[in-house]
């Protein structure tokens, strides 16, 4: 009896992993108003109906889909916070930590699902306060601790001008894009973030 319901669950499961796929794949291409589970029941090659039963509602699979789209990025964020990194090479991943985001789901598209979803905000907003805020404060203590930024500087300022460079990111990408090399146009900006434009090291 065990074993016939486990082979249940699991192909339960990988039923539920293949809509979830198909739904993120669609995210990337489309605009989230115009997706319906029609849609994403041809894509999936599942019925409607199976898609209802797992997830209730087109805003209950989205939701579903962005949260685990978060842990992914949330667990990639702490794994290398806590791998062998300079501070440099963290500040950047921070500051440009949405331009793998930005090639993978449109900006739009994530701006939507938070501004349509309360459910999905008050997450982002949790995994926020919970995980990313007390990780950055850590690094920049470190690094105040290690001399890399200067002792006198309040964290909450390096905080403040981190979120400034992120507020900007699509502009700074999108400034990037039109430069022959764009990796080099990014680290001028992380360069000018900790130097100044005067560029003492």
């Amino acid at each position: 009896m065990n074993d016939t319901r486990n082979g249940f669950e699991k192909r339960a499961q990988r039923i539920k992993d293949k809509i979830m796929r198909t739904t993120l794949d669609m995210l990337r291409t489309s605009d989230p108003k115009r997706i319906r589970i029609a849609d994403i029941s041809k894509m999936a090659k599942v019925s409607q109906v199976t898609i209802y039963n797992y997830f209730g509602s087109k805003e209950a699979l989205m939701r579903e889909v962005f949260i685990g789209y978060i842990d992914k990025a949330i667990a990639e964020f702490i794994e290398f916070m806590d791998g062998h990194h300079t501070l440099k090479e963290k500040i950047e991943y921070i500051i440009f930590l949405e331009k793998e985001a930005y090639s993978d789901l449109p900006p739009g598209t994530i701006k939507d699902l938070v501004e349509e979803d309360p459910e999905l905000a008050a997450y982002i907003e949790k995994v926020y306060r919970e995980y990313t805020a007390p990780l950055v404060t850590r690094i920049i203590e470190e690094g105040k601790a290690s001399g890399e930024i200067s002792p006198d500087m309040p964290v909450e300022n390096v905080l403040a001008f981190i979120q400034l460079y992120m507020n900007q990111y699509q502009a700074i990408l999108a400034m990037a894009a039109q430069t022959p090399d764009r990796e080099k146009f990014l680290e001028g900006m992380v360069h000018m973030f900790f130097y100044g434009i005067c560029g003492k090291e």
